[in-house]
Parts: C-alpha cells; sequence; structure tokens
C-alpha cells in the first residue's frame, strides 16, 4: 500500500515521503480500516516537527483524524493508532473507539467532524458551560478549530464574534455565521471588541492561537467570563497573570479533549450523538475547503501549519487501495 512516512524531524513538506510499504497488522483490540478520507490537522505538522506531545518512533505516518471503512463495510469515525496514521490507504485503530460516520457528511465531512468539533463541544459546554444569549468570542474564527466553535456555539444560541487575520478569512467568517467579524490585520481587535459588547467584552473566549490572541482575550473577557485555552497554534505559550484574573473576576480553563478518551470516553460517544443530531438537521457542517489526493497530502500539512487556509483540508482516497 502507499503511505506517507516520516523518518526525520523537520517541515512537513520537506519530511514527508510517499513510499509502498505492507498494510500494517493489527494488534490486540485493535482494527484495520481502509482510509476513505484524513481531515489535516495542525498537530500532523507538530507531529512532523517532533514537537507534539506525543512522539511516535521513526518512521511514523501521520495522520490524526480519518473516515474509514472496516472490512464488513462500516463507514466509521476514528483517530488512527499511531505510527500507522491516516494518510495512507489503510491504518490502524482502537476498536473499542470508532465511532459511526453520519449518514449526512460525506467522506471528508465525516473524517473533520471529529477533533476540532469534539473539542469546540467539549471546551464550550463542558469547561465554558455557554448558555444560550452570551457572547462567544473565537480566535482565529476561519480555521478548522475556530470554525467548528464558530457553529457549535450559534447552535447554542450565543451571539459570535469572530477574529480573523485577512479579508478572505473575514469572508469565510462571515459565511460561517459569525455575527460580528474582526480583521486583526486592519483593525484594533480589543477597540473592536468592546465597540461591538458596549464595553462588556466576550462571556466565552475559545483561544486556539495563544501568543498575543491570549492577551487580548484578558483584556476582552466579560465579568465572570471565561477563558478556553485549547492550543497555541502561533507558537508562543502564554503566561497568564493570575492576580489579573482575581481582580477581574474571571476564569481560565483549560482543554485536553484526548483526555476524555482515557479518563470518561463514555462523553466521547455522547458528545458524537450530540455532533450526529447537530449534522443531520443541518446546524453543523464541517467547511471543507479543499480535497487532495493522497499523493498531494504533504502540500496540504505545509499549508495547514503555515496558516494559510481556512476550514478543513482533506486528504481523499479512491476507492481500490493497493495491497
Amino acid at each position: 500500500m502507499q503511505a506517507w512516512q516520516v523518518h526525520e524531524n523537520g517541515e512537513p513538506s520537506e519530511v514527508m515521503r510517499l513510499t509502498e510499504v505492507e498494510r500494517p497488522t493489527p494488534g490486540d483490540g485493535q482494527v484495520l480500516l481502509r482510509v476513505r478520507a484524513a481531515n489535516v490537522n495542525f498537530p500532523d505538522a507538530l507531529l512532523c516537527r517532533g514537537q507534539y506531545q506525543v512522539r511516535p518512533p521513526l518512521p511514523f505516518t501521520p495522520g490524526v483524524e480519518i473516515c474509514g471503512e472496516t472490512e464488513d463495510g462500516r463507514r466509521v469515525i476514528a483517530n488512527p493508532a499511531l505510527p500507522y496514521g491516516g494518510f495512507a490507504e489503510y491504518a490502524l485503530a482502537d476498536a473499542r473507539a470508532l465511532l459511526p460516520a453520519p449518514e449526512s457528511l460525506d467522506d471528508a465531512e465525516a473524517a473533520a467532524l471529529h477533533i476540532g468539533y469534539q473539542t469546540g463541544w467539549f471546551g464550550l459546554h463542558r469547561r465554558a458551560h455557554l448558555e444560550a444569549g452570551e457572547t462567544l468570542l473565537v480566535h482565529a474564527a476561519a480555521g478548522g478549530v475556530g470554525s467548528a466553535a464558530v457553529q457549535l456555539g450559534k447552535a447554542a444560541g450565543a451571539t459570535v464574534i469572530g477574529v480573523v487575520g485577512g479579508a478572505d478569512k473575514a469572508a469565510v467568517a462571515r459565511e460561517l455565521g459569525c455575527d460580528v467579524v474582526v480583521d486583526r490585520r486592519g483593525e484594533d481587535v480589543v477597540a473592536a471588541v468592546k465597540e461591538a459588547t458596549g464595553g462588556r467584552g466576550a462571556d466565552v473566549i475559545y483561544d486556539p492561537v495563544g501568543g498575543e490572541a491570549y492577551t487580548q482575550s484578558a483584556k476582552l473577557v466579560a465579568f465572570e467570563g471565561r477563558i478556553v485555552v485549547v492550543g497555541f497554534a502561533s507558537g508562543t505559550i502564554p503566561s497568564p497573570a493570575l492576580n489579573h484574573a482575581l481582580v477581574k473576576n474571571y476564569s481560565i480553563v483549560g482543554l485536553h479533549w484526548g483526555l476524555y478518551n482515557t479518563k470518561n470516553p463514555k462523553l466521547v460517544r455522547h458528545c458524537h450523538e450530540q455532533l450526529t443530531e447537530l449534522a443531520a438537521r443541518g446546524v453543523v457542517k464541517p467547511l471543507v475547503s479543499e480535497r487532495v489526493p493522497l499523493a498531494e497530502a504533504a502540500g496540504a500539512v505545509q499549508r495547514v501549519a503555515d496558516g494559510v487556509t481556512t476550514g478543513r483540508l482533506a486528504v481523499v482516497l479512491e476507492k481500490g487501495a493497493s495491497a
């Protein structure tokens, strides 16, 4: 079968190589899946660079999120078991963690209705307890993680403010349903959000960026507001001033979605049921901005790493994978 492999750490476009390898053999509790579509995530780039919290042995195949097919023909969503990731014709996954792919979504959309949307659901509902009528601020609102949070925020009845970088991303954020869009490249984010909220700020701030975005969040969080720390796509991990959180009376909550798979897997399945229902109603629908063949996976991962994409990029495989 064909698979992308990383033999040394570095930039995705430089270290990912498409090679011919043997199909992986499932271990105890694992299942072999034919990959139908693999969603590209920022962690794939971090894996290539050797900067992710999980460091699989070299060589490994990246690709942490797929829509696959079981031997009996079921279409499922899975997180591949590294080092046998999703940018390949076949991948391995934990049999107990397989989730049914929503019938309302195609393969690429189904692959994308997992990590980003689960992260958004847990972040907004489990950690921040977002309520209808509240104001939600989403950083990087046109990206893969941010776009999911925007849709979930609207589904929850919140007023959503999206912060983006550039006119193209601003247009995408409006299409996603943002009530207010702030282009950080041409506007003062703090001033614009304060104006939009009458000086009150946002009740919940969803931050997958870190760095300067977090600094803005601390200035914009409302009384009894919640800042959800999701990731650090900027590459800069902020150091919050806890005296500031005390004086303004707000909460800083972290979200590591992967922990729920081991700490409370029932919640992951419950979340998937909620997301499947929202997808069936058309309330949420992953924004897949580009579908590429397996041969172009490395370039797709590099574009996500460079922060020049909107929504999700998906690697879509043709039927009839090789042995």
